[in-house]
């Protein structure tokens, strides 16, 4: 028996989470998101045309919203295919609990498993290697990481091992705002799943390492950053200090199970396609 015919051929995709499974920054408002679950799901259909697919994600969510708006609706939909992808908008804030936050996520993987779908969830890189500030929460990442893990493995679901691959903090898979990924992140995000999951066609090749590239001079690195602060860092203080969310008033795009069809933004094609 071939590996092919061992694998399963999903046919029910939920995809639960913030803003990174929503598919900021792959595509834009006025076009739509496409973003690494429609990838993916873009690539289950071609396992199985009869696939189905929600995307239940809302930018800006913390674990326990996620887990309070999306997880019903996730199980009513009886999906044999799961990812919960949460946490980062906690890891991010000074009020962080890892044991909350990953009491949330844990649920969230109980849950789900014992309907015998197949869950995936995910480990996060260090934003050390992205953010000047990051290193502050370098200890943190990896603590949160490790307590992933070891959730996955009670539950039984499978892991995405960001983390492990050093690629992933690399900057040109990043939007602007150094928190989203850019259309090439998805792409190798989408690729990281396949292979998790062993899909036919996946692979380990998402975790290669980029082309070598020039170093940007000092002045050139300074700049860089006194624009990110202004344009990123500032706006989202705002927020905070006003008790407001990215994601206030704002609805999942995909928020019941249909086809994977031509018209929807996960078949827009992007630049990453091609590389």
């Amino acid at each position: 028996m071939s590996r092919d015919d061992r694998t399963p051929r999903y046919s029910r995709f939920v995809a639960l989470g913030d803003s990174q499974t929503e598919g900021l920054n792959d595509g834009d408002d006025a076009r739509g998101y496409r973003g690494w679950a429609d990838r993916l799901a873009e690539q289950l259909a071609a396992v199985n045309p009869e696939l189905l697919y929600a995307n239940l994600a809302v930018r800006g969510r913390l674990a326990h919203e996620v887990r309070a708006e999306q997880l019903s609706p996730a199980l009513a939909q009886a999906p044999d295919l799961v990812t919960v992808m949460a946490g980062v908008n906690d890891l991010i804030r000074p009020s962080f609990d890892a044991a909350a936050v990953c009491g949330h996520i844990e649920h969230m993987l109980s849950a789900l498993a014992v309907t015998g779908a197949t869950v995936v969830t995910f480990t996060y890189p260090d934003p050390g290697q992205r953010l000047p500030a990051g290193r502050l929460l370098t200890a943190r990442t990896r603590d949160f990481n490790d307590r992933i893990r070891a959730a996955a493995q009670r539950h039984g679901a499978v892991v995405a091992d960001l983390s492990a691959h050093a690629v992933t903090s690399d900057p040109r898979l990043w939007s602007g705002d150094r928190l989203h990924l850019n259309a090439l992140g998805h792409t190798r995000l989408a690729g990281a799943v396949a292979h998790a999951l062993e899909l036919p066609g996946g692979d380990d090749a998402w975790s290669e390492s980029l082309p070598a590239q020039q170093e940007s001079s000092a002045w050139r690195v300074a700049e860089a950053e006194l624009r990110w602060v202004a344009g990123f860092v500032g706006p989202w203080l705002v927020r905070r200090m006003l008790g407001r969310s990215s994601g206030d008033g704002r609805e999942a795009k995909r928020p019941t199970l249909g086809p994977v069809s031509a018209d929807d933004p996960v078949n827009i094609e992007s630049s990453a396609d091609r590389l």
